[in-house]
């Protein structure tokens, strides 16, 4: 079974414990030529060569960043004649989102509990 049919069967709920598939997207996403990438396939489905265009890495960094990518569901790919086209992968994004999403509930959960709990018993 391959790391994207783990990443898309993964439910996400509350208190999750963190993992290794959000670690390996985590991981993706923290370097900054690969976070480029992930930007300008984000915009529009593209073959390698576009991606690459005006890159300060060459062709085949950009292909290992789309794999590392695509290990992680942030991206998939699909063959258009002779091309890759690279997209990014609806499920994957879905997935981390939800788990962010998380971050942010349980956050806005915990201002409203201190915003109605009694003057005096707030720290």
């Amino acid at each position: 079974m391959g790391a994207h049919r783990v990443w898309t069967s993964v439910a996400v709920r509350r208190n999750l414990p963190f993992v290794p598939t959000y670690g390996t997207v985590l991981e993706a996403l923290a370097d900054p030529t690969r976070r480029m990438v992930f930007e300008r396939v984000a915009a529009r489905p593209r073959p390698v060569g576009e991606i690459a265009h005006g890159l300060p890495v060459s062709r085949p960094a950009v292909s290992q960043h789309l794999r590392v990518l695509k290990v992680a569901g942030l991206v998939r790919d699909r063959a258009v004649g002779t091309r890759r086209i690279y997209e990014v992968d609806p499920a994957g994004v879905a997935a981390v989102r939800a788990y962010l999403d998380q971050f942010w509930t349980d956050a806005l959960q915990s201002f409203a509990a201190a915003a109605e709990a009694d003057p005096e018993e707030r720290p």
